[in-house]
């Protein structure tokens, strides 16, 4: 009975991530401090959608210190738009702007006496890929010839976690906190009402019983099974903090404790 559902649960944990190290300059975006007191993993922009080499030290510094993930978090090279614009640039360079990124982040972190945990591909970038296949084994191909060693974050049951298990490489499995999904697993369009969940008691108790279910509820309440071995919350919307806490706080209540993965 639900003892033993309890019982099985007691023991889990989950791993946090959020985005950050998008600051650029004297422009600050995001707070990058309190969002590290809460996750497990933080994704560090490497310079080209955001960020700068003294922003990328920081953050790794800050990072290092609470000891949560540091991730190479790559994406377009499009600082006006914030890598969230699709641009039609051939394979081969998309795969290199990726392997530069990832060489200056390991760079930094190795400045720092650290290494980086893992790889999850940025914004505009990301969303290509999880809706093409070629796209997506390109960019994970390019990621594993600098940073095979590490795993990288792939959107569950999208294209994404096709190349991923196609190429064998090491990978883990992520889901959204804070965007609603459509029934084929993919996000919820951000032009549509609803498609970002910014009030945190509702995407904390979402997310709670997600991992609970092993599985992604979308808009309409159909469950799709899956692995979810991290959380991805965006760390730039003003209420990232209070999600990230009334997260943390569901998860606990439903003795699942947040942990690098």
């Amino acid at each position: 009975g639900l003892v033993g559902s309890e019982m099985c649960i007691r023991d889990r944990h989950i791993d946090l991530n959020a985005d950050m190290g998008e600051s650029f300059g004297s422009w600050v975006k995001g707070n990058d401090e309190a969002l590290l007191d809460v996750i497990s993993s933080a994704n560090i922009a490497c310079g080209f959608h955001a960020g700068d080499p003294d922003v990328m030290a920081k953050t790794i510094k800050l990072a290092k210190k609470r000891g949560v993930g540091i991730g190479a978090h790559p994406g377009f090279d499009d600082l006006v738009g914030f890598g969230r614009r699709r641009l039609n640039i051939p394979i081969e360079t998309i795969q290199n702007q990726i392997r530069y990124q990832i060489g200056a982040i390991k760079a930094m972190a190795n400045a720092e006496g650290t290494t980086i945990t893992h790889v999850k591909l940025h914004g505009a970038l990301s969303n290509m890929c999880s809706e093409n296949y070629e796209l997506a084994k390109a960019c994970y191909e390019a990621v594993s010839s600098v940073a095979s060693e590490v795993p990288i974050m792939a959107l569950v049951k999208t294209k994404q976690q096709e190349a991923v298990e196609k190429l064998k490489a090491k990978w883990v499995g992520e889901i959204f906190a804070d965007r609603s999904y459509n029934d084929d697993a993919t996000l919820v369009d951000r032009s549509i009402p609803g498609a970002i969940i910014s009030d945190p008691i509702t995407a904390g108790a979402r997310v709670a019983n997600m991992v609970s279910r092993g599985a992604i509820i979308t808009k309409t309440g159909k469950e799709i099974k899956t692995k979810i071995d991290t959380i991805c919350l965006h760390g730039d919307t003003p209420e990232a903090v209070n999600i990230a806490r009334a997260i943390k706080d569901a998860l606990e209540k439903s003795g699942i404790n947040i942990k690098r993965f």
